[in-house]
């Protein structure tokens, strides 16, 4: 009887599942002795903003300008937002009114933004572009208190600002450790978005060390930044500021979703330099670098694709004081690996200039260490191009294999171009080496790893060439130095 009774029950069970897919559900029938999964609970952020919220001040800035300007009818946030975005201001609609004498100039609302409290005596963070070009800068406190500021110091590379009030005993922030976030991690910022005080958003960390800047592996959020967000504080869940809110990817100058924070760790550093001379000093060592493509790595040996490759070097700097050459490839600074080649400039940079520091190079298949002095970093100088009369060189057709036609270079060439060693310069560039990307002019200075200073070496290199394997070719073109692959026909 309990067989019949289950049979019953089963059918029963069965009628019930067809009857519900009947009206269209959708959810699959649990068994009845399925537990129920676990609920999720989103994060609760008011314990946060009571925390932090305190520290965030509102920045209020003025500029002088000409009378004659005006403030074509806009209010202070609108014109933040055009000016940030890089948008024409509109002009307000005319009016008709009586012609005004001139006026001397005026101070006039410039822009809003935010910053935080880094100490308690009144240093506060921001970023370069909410205080750049400001005749003044207001801060208001969360409690509405507001002060004059005075900037300590900017870094526009970075844009990171610090002012200075005057006050004490002021609610600090809690710095943060950089290294613990990680992607999906919720977060949470606090600002001014187009002046509206005190506003919370929220949302995850969308990427790491995102590649925008050239000092700066920024932190990608999907947390609603908008203009007047820029300066405040990214919070982590434990109350810690992780990030300065910076940027947005947006075509509208909205929220779209993107938004970009400085990480603590790289403004902190900074503002350290600013608050102790006004100014941020850094490092450099004289090359021009690129990355380094899978392709190339396989062909070198290198094996990985990692690295800076080095296309330049400047004349006279610590690289080539060193004996850095073009086409190599740097692999470690410090010890420190250089996995993509925006890892370099960040840690040449963050290097006190006068400090001993050793370069790990991939030269010829092997690599070696050299030892340098880290300079310091100047404005760039526009290379000025420098044309004279040459004697015409002899040429060579010893590559036809490759499609090249070369010739030697002068002595003043070798001198002119920083190539001592010499080189080959290309006279003609045909079928697989134009394919390749060579073109005249190009100075040829290895083939698959081997020197070329001479056209006797290039025609020696050229005779010990794999015809099944592509052909990898270092050559020079203006400051620049790089790899091409020539593919021969088969």
């Amino acid at each position: 009887m309990q067989k019949v009774d289950g049979k019953r029950s089963a059918a029963l069970a069965l009628t019930g599942v067809l009857a519900l897919g009947a009206v269209g559900a959708s959810w699959p029938v649990a068994p009845a002795h399925a537990q129920s999964a676990p609920q999720v609970r989103l994060p609760d952020f008011t314990d946060l903003v009571d925390q932090v919220g305190p520290s965030v001040v509102n920045i209020r800035t003025t500029e002088k300008v000409s009378s004659r300007g005006g403030a074509n009818g806009m209010d202070e946030e609108m014109q933040e937002f055009f000016r940030r975005f890089g948008l024409p201001v509109p002009n307000a609609p005319r009016q008709q009114r009586p012609q005004q004498p001139q006026q001397p100039d005026e101070e006039l609302p410039r822009g809003v933004g935010s910053g935080f409290i880094l100490t308690p005596d009144g240093y506060v963070m921001t970023n370069a572009h909410v205080v750049e070009d400001a005749s003044e800068v207001v801060v208001t406190l969360a409690d509405k208190r507001e002060f004059k500021a005075r900037i300590i110091g900017s870094d526009k590379r970075t844009d990171v600002a610090v002012v200075k009030i005057d006050a004490t005993g002021l609610p600090a922030v809690k710095i943060g450790d950089v290294g613990r976030l990680r992607t999906g991690e919720w977060v949470m910022a606090i600002g001014s978005p187009f002046g509206l005080e005190n506003t919370v958003t929220a949302g995850i960390v969308s990427a790491r060390q995102r590649d925008t800047g050239e000092y700066l592996p920024f932190i990608q959020t999907d947390v609603a930044i908008n203009p007047g967000n820029s300066g405040g504080p990214l919070i982590n869940l434990r109350g810690e500021v992780v990030g300065i809110n910076s940027q947005i990817y947006s075509r509208s100058g909205g929220y779209q979703g993107i938004s970009f924070a400085i990480p603590i760790d790289e403004a902190i550093r900074v503002s350290e330099q600013l608050r102790a001379s006004g100014r941020v000093s850094r490092g450099r060592i004289g090359v021009s670098i690129g990355d380094v493509p899978k392709d190339v790595a396989d062909s070198i040996g290198l094996g990985k694709a990692q690295g800076a490759l080095v296309r330049g070097v400047e004349s006279g700097s610590p690289a080539e004081k060193a004996g850095v050459q073009p086409g190599d490839v740097i692999v470690r600074f410090d010890g420190k690996a250089i996995e993509r080649a925006t890892d370099l400039p960040r840690l040449v940079g963050n290097t006190k200039p006068g400090s001993k520091s050793t370069l790990t190079v991939f030269r010829r298949g092997a690599t070696r260490d050299l030892p340098l002095v880290i300079a310091e970093i100047e404005p760039d100088q526009p290379a000025r191009a420098r044309a004279e009369k040459e004697e015409k060189p002899r040429s060579s057709s010893a590559g036809q294999l490759l499609g090249l036609s070369v010739s030697a270079l002068t002595e003043a060439q070798k001198k002119e171009l920083g190539l001592p060693r010499g080189g080959v310069k290309v006279d003609a560039a045909v079928e697989a080496a134009a394919r390749a990307g060579l073109r005249e002019g190009d100075v040829i200075v290895a083939i698959n790893n081997a020197e070329v200073g001479s056209v006797k070496d290039f025609e020696s290199a050229v005779a010990k060439v794999d015809k099944s394997k592509p052909v990898n070719v270092l050559y020079r073109r203006g400051d620049w130095t790089q790899y091409a692959l020539i593919k021969l026909a088969k």
